[in-house]
């Protein structure tokens, strides 16, 4: 274990959680629901789509967003109102690895803290489903606060929440995007890129683990 110079001390990690902490694909709901493979396809290319999806993490509730889409979609109503009661298929499982850093950093003591983009109503949801969360000592959740990573905001109110300067934590998270806001407001950074070893020997060049 090295030890971390005085200049470069990172006194907390803040994780993000889709796609670092759980795997997040609306094809695993909707592959249930679909049988034809083309179609599938379509629906998720033009109906229920990740860019659809973000306005809820954005803070829109599921019920005005599903509305207007069966509107929009007619033909598939049916299929756009089982996003919300069959929400958690979409959440299939843990990603490989990171959870036993979390419980790595927590057995050393290390402070944890959450930024993430999710909506409101689903995070209701899935919150009592993840036990590893309860290693964090505070969750800024995008869809509650109604500020969405890379703004800026969000990364400032997390600092606020959390009590520490942004150059004392670091940053991880899968988006490219949140990654390069977070380091140009002072933040360290890893680029999680599903890669579990890659992190953990960070956090060991760090002085963490």
């Amino acid at each position: 274990m090295r030890e971390r110079s005085v200049s470069q001390q990172i006194d907390a990690v803040v994780w993000g959680i889709g796609r670092v902490l759980v795997q997040w694909r609306i094809a695993s709901l909707y592959e249930k629901l679909i049988a034809d493979p083309k179609e599938l396809d379509w629906f998720l290319a033009h109906v229920v789509t990740e860019e659809w999806h973000a306005q809820h993490d954005a803070g829109v509730p599921l019920a005005d967003m599903i509305a207007a889409r069966s509107a929009e979609f007619p033909a598939y109503r049916p299929l756009i109102e089982a996003y919300a009661p069959n929400w958690l298929d979409a959440v299939p499982g843990p990603v490989a690895g990171t959870h036993e850093l979390v419980r790595a950093l927590d057995a050393r003591g290390i402070p944890q803290f959450s930024i993430t983009n999710f909506g409101a109503d689903t995070w209701a949801m899935f919150r009592p489903t993840f036990p590893v969360l309860d290693h964090f000592r505070d969750i800024v959740v995008s869809g509650v606060e109604k500020l969405i990573k890379p703004d800026a905001a969000i990364y400032a109110l997390a600092a606020r929440r959390f009590g520490l300067a942004p150059q004392r934590m670091l940053f991880i998270d899968d988006n490219a995007a949140n990654i390069a806001a977070a380091a140009a407001l002072g933040w360290h950074t890893h680029h999680f890129r599903d890669d579990a070893a890659a992190l953990r020997a960070d956090l060991e060049a760090r002085g963490l683990l």
